[in-house]
This record gives structure tokens, C-alpha cells and sequence, in this order.
């Protein structure tokens, strides 16, 4: 397969981080190592060099046929670090649309001779279905896979990531994790804090992403509220993350833009019994009276109707959830 062009490589970055629920804007020329990022995601923002090529297969009858690599060309060495930020080193597989990460501090220097790192696609096939996978090198390192909608927990916790994976069991646990397998509360109480910490996250973000990829795939990429897509949706528990009885079903879930996914979480509006987005009353009169109800009417036109609704029925809101969440949040 032929190499990506370094604009399907940077457009790829740009949509992955989207797909993670952050933003990313290139700052630095699409051509050339490393391309430099800057990322946002709520309060974050985050200074990235990507060092990146294409994955392709190693070739030759001595190579194994499912070793993919990247070429390290075009480079001097040692490879210069993000000073600000965090400094990644990827490969982008274009068929699968998944990403490899590799260790950056392994491969500061490299042979000029083969400077190539190698990684099983089927680590790549994996990350598809879990959203992260590990796969262990003979020299002990680890190659992560990356699925587009986990670049953000792999760009925050790379070091950790390669360092913690390449402990005897840990890659394992981390495995685990991302596959959203239980992991015995006993096998937690061994390891340190900030091992516990980094196989909690990797649970914690694969639980997030999971979540948000069914909810945008049920309703179609679009808002509930707006029934626009424009990617700019957010997938949004009914009842909130951390109240009893809430949980990662699509029948908990609803695809809403920013603005409304906010106001949703805050009470300001809510699904009736029949499935119709109303303004709560209360909320409203406190924006008015507060002085701050500047574009109410605006915001008020797509609500009193019913909302747009995934084409299974298995997968609109569930009515008990809809009325746990209200009195939750104190609608009645």
C-alpha cells in the first residue's frame, strides 16, 4: 500500500482527536517531523509534536506477513522533544484508520542503515475492536494500537502507557481494561498508586468512548434537540455518571450538541414522558431574573417537540430512566 499523503496524515490527527471530544489545530507545516498540535478538550490545552508515518507492510519473504512498520526517514536524530508538551511517535495504518504509538525515549537514536520500527497489524485489529490493544516486542518493548476515538488518553499517558506496559502483568490488567473486562479488586490492591491510576483511566476513558461511538452511531451523528450533525455532538447520559441506577446503555444516552448537552446536565431542559425536549419553567424564570437570558427565545425554538430518535426502537430513552433523571435533577 502505498504512503499516505502528509495531508490524509494530518487530516487523520485532526479527526481523531475530534473523535476523542477534543480540538486540534496544526500550527506548524503539514509537511515534515514532527507536525505540532494544539489540543484542547474542556479546560485542557496541551502543545503535541507528532513525529508520524505511514504503516506498511515490512516486505520481503524473512518478514513475518502481518508485520507492519513505520520508516524513520526524512529526520536527524537524535529526534528533537517537545519542550511544552507531550512528544508522540505514530504510525498511521490508513485501511483501518488506527494509529501504533511507540516508545519515543527507546527511539531518540536509530540504526540509519534500518531506522524502521515494527508492530503486528493485529495489534491495529485489535485497538479496532477495544479501542486500545498492547502488544509486547521481543526487546520488551510496547507497541500500542490506537483506535482514532482513544488519541487523547494515549497522548496524555504515553510514557506511562509504554513504561507501565512493559511490566510483567501489567499489560495484561491494561488490556483488560480497555476491553471493559472486570479486574479483581485483589489485583488492584498489589500494584502501586500510579499503576492503579493508569489502568483505571485506560478503564475509565474505553468506558467513555465506547459509550459516546454507540450513542452517535444510534442517532445518527446527529442532535437530538437541533437534528443537525455537523460534528459538533456530544453523547449524553440521561441519568447522570455517578447516580445510582445510571449506566452505559444507549437507552441512557442521548446525542446532543455542546450547548444543549450543558443544558441538559444542568436542568435547564428535559425529556418529558413522550419523548419531547421541554424548557424547564424554573431554570428559565432564574435566567431572567438573574439578567442573564440574552438569546433565550433563540435557544427555546427547537424545544417543545418530540426529539430526533434512533431509527431501533430498542435504543430510544428508556421511560424509567427519563424520570429518574427529572427527579434527580428536581423536574417534576
Amino acid at each position: 500500500m502505498p504512503a499516505a499523503s502528509p495531508r490524509a496524515i494530518v487530516q487523520a490527527i485532526l479527526n481523531s482527536f475530534e473523535e476523542s471530544d477534543a480540538s486540534a489545530i496544526l500550527v506548524s507545516s503539514h509537511i515534515g517531523n514532527p507536525r505540532q498540535f494544539i489540543v484542547q478538550q474542556a479546560n485542557m490545552t496541551l502543545n503535541v509534536w507528532i513525529y508520524i508515518w505511514t504503516l506498511t507492510h515490512g516486505g520481503g519473504r524473512a518478514r513475518p506477513i502481518n508485520e507492519y512498520r513505520i520508516q524513520l526517514t526524512g529526520i536527524e536524530q537524535p529526534l528533537k522533544r517537545n519542550p511544552h508538551g507531550p512528544t508522540l511517535l505514530l504510525g498511521y495504518e490508513p485501511t483501518t484508520g488506527c494509529f501504533a504509538g511507540f516508545d519515543v525515549d527507546k527511539h531518540l537514536t536509530f540504526s540509519t542503515r534500518s531506522p524502521s520500527i515494527q508492530i503486528p497489524i493485529t495489534a491495529l485489529h485489535e485497538a479496532l475492536q477495544n479501542g486500545l490493544s498492547f502488544a509486547r516486542k521481543t526487546n520488551d518493548e510496547i507497541a500500542i494500537g490506537i483506535r482514532p476515538d482513544q488519541i487523547l488518553i494515549y497522548c496524555i499517558n504515553a510514557p506511562l502507557l509504554h513504561r507501565e506496559g512493559a511490566i510483567a502483568g501489567i499489560t495484561e490488567l491494561l488490556q483488560q481494561a480497555a476491553e471493559l473486562k472486570p479486574i479483581p479488586r485483589e489485583k488492584l490492591a498489589l500494584l502501586p498508586e500510579e499503576r492503579v491510576r493508569i489502568v483505571q483511566e485506560v478503564a475509565r476513558y474505553s468506558r467513555d468512548s465506547t459509550f459516546r461511538k454507540r450513542i452517535v452511531t444510534a442517532y445518527d451523528r446527529r442532535c437530538a434537540v437541533t437534528r443537525m450533525q455537523l460534528r459538533l455532538i456530544e453523547a449524553a447520559h440521561i441519568i447522570p455518571v455517578g447516580i445510582e441506577g445510571s449506566t452505559d446503555e444507549t437507552t441512557n444516552g442521548l446525542c446532543l450538541s455542546p450547548t444543549y448537552h450543558r443544558a441538559f446536565d444542568r436542568g435547564l431542559i428535559y425529556l418529558d414522558d413522550k419523548l419531547n425536549i421541554q424548557i424547564n419553567r424554573e431554570k428559565e424564570q432564574e435566567l431572567i431574573t438573574a439578567g442573564v437570558a440574552g438569546g433565550l427565545e433563540e435557544f427555546k425554538r427547537p424545544l417543545g417537540q418530540r426529539i430526533h430518535l434512533p431509527y431501533e426502537r430498542s435504543q430510544w430513552p428508556h421511560l424509567d430512566y427519563i424520570r429518574e433523571a427529572n427527579k434527580v435533577r428536581g423536574i417534576f
